[in-house]
């Protein structure tokens, strides 16, 4: 066959193509694109970090820690009860009618005398460790706030790539049904039909995987939104990108200044300075006052009742226990919270470094393939599909192409998803993505 022979026989094939009947069509496999689960809910990164906020079970949890805070507070405000005691003396009758023993009864109160300011360094310490686990919680909602984002980077990332493997698997479907045409008219070996089919089911495998991982990211979402029995859930919206540069210094400043577990573990320091005192002041002696009435009856001449009356005060002799253990045990434990904050400073510091190494080199992977990648693995493919469907490439050369492209969209994906991540890993670093102060 000439060179315009085939020529007429290419443009014979698509024209068939695209005017073929429905039972030619139905006779020939066709790799269908699955189709994706019905979304009921599409929310933006902000409306998820805030359900996340109002409804994760986590947060949940930890926020009775708080309810636990105030009721101490409680506790350490009360004051030591008065005991009241009453008892009868009753002497057998012989004994009372002789005027031997009385009847009595007695009616006696004692009251605690606090000393040492114990009541107000309790309440010092419950105060403290109060504060202490409002920051607790809220470096739990900055590790749950952080949770959110990168779940919901993972299900952007997803719906990219399986919408990049669905439409390599639409048009690879596409090229099924012209080569058929291509084989019927004689301008098309059946091997290369048949490569094509295989590389159609390759792609209809990846579409497969790719959703795969998008309903995992979807179920992660929602757990983390509490919203396990409320349907799927989609991310609306595209991945962050800040275009201004970070400026590491400023975050390594904040996050010193700003965040909820550093701050946590200085006000321990307060709260254990706060206990010394309060370990102090349990050294000093209390004194118990104490009240006594006696009414005494015998059986004598008329107004034979009487009254005593008794005034005590007892004072331990602090001889052994002068509290001395739990002195030493909260002095140690002062020392011992100076160094976690020092070792937890560091690891701060480390932290800031990482985030802003991974920030800086996603980053520039982002411009190097957005400057020299994308646009190249695009032309290729364009170029080889056109030769390819012109004889003038092989298949394999277009399989080839049409791989390198979509491995190279997939590096850009993932770079502007670990951008992304890398954005929202150093607001998590510094605190800034969670209020300074928990809201009632």
């Amino acid at each position: 066959m000439g060179v315009m022979g085939r020529a007429h026989a290419r443009s014979l094939a698509i024209v068939l193509i695209l005017s073929a009947t429905a039972a030619a069509v139905s006779a020939q496999p066709v790799f269908r694109v699955p189709p994706i689960a019905p979304v009921s809910v599409a929310l933006t990164i902000d409306e998820a970090v805030t359900e996340a906020l109002d409804h994760n079970l986590t947060l949940v949890a930890e926020r009775y820690a708080l309810a636990v805070a105030d009721a101490r507070i409680l506790t350490a405000q009360l004051r030591p009860n008065p005991v009241l005691t009453s008892n009868v003396m009753l002497p057998d009758h012989t004994t009372f009618t002789n005027n031997i023993s009385p009847r009595e009864q007695v009616l006696r109160t004692d009251v605690v005398i606090e000393r040492g300011g114990k009541r107000d360094r309790r309440i010092e310490v419950a105060r403290s460790a109060r504060s202490v686990a409002e920051l607790q919680f809220l470096n739990t909602m900055r590790t749950v706030v952080l949770d959110v984002e990168n779940a919901f980077v993972d299900v952007v990332l997803a719906k990219q790539n399986a919408a990049l493997a669905r439409q390599s698997l639409e048009a690879f479907n596409a090229l099924v049904q012209v080569n058929i045409e291509r084989v019927r008219t004689g301008d098309l070996s059946q091997v290369e039909l048949a490569r094509s089919r295989l590389a159609a089911l390759q792609f209809q495998n990846e579409v497969r995987q790719h959703e795969s991982k998008l309903a995992i990211a979807r179920s992660r979402l929602n757990t983390l939104l509490s919203r396990n029995r409320t349907g799927p859930i989609d991310a609306a919206g595209d991945l962050r990108r800040d275009p201004q540069p970070v400026n590491i210094e400023a975050v390594r400043e904040r996050a010193i200044a700003l965040r909820p577990d550093l701050l946590a573990m200085r006000r321990d320091q307060a709260r254990s300075a706060a206990d010394l005192r309060l370990q102090i002041a349990q050294g000093r002696i209390d004194y118990t006052i104490s009240g006594e009435l006696h009414r005494q009856h015998q059986p004598g001449p008329p107004n034979a009742t009487g009254f005593l009356y008794g005034v005590y005060a007892s004072v331990p002799l602090p001889i052994f226990n002068r509290n001395q253990g739990e002195i030493v045990r909260a002095n140690e434990e002062a020392l011992q919270l100076e160094a976690r904050v020092r070792a937890l400073e560091a690891d701060v510091d480390h932290e800031v470094d990482a985030a802003y190494e991974a920030y800086r080199a996603s980053r520039e992977v982002v411009g190097t393939i957005e400057a020299r990648m994308l646009s190249q693995a695009r032309d290729v493919r364009s170029t080889t599909e056109y030769s390819y469907r012109r004889g003038e490439a092989s298949f394999v050369e277009f399989l080839d192409a049409v791989r390198v492209f979509n491995e190279t969209m997939q590096s850009y994906n993932d770079a502007r998803a670990d951008f992304a991540r890398s954005l929202y890993a150093l607001d998590a670093i510094s605190g800034g993505s969670v209020p300074q102060k928990v809201t009632p």
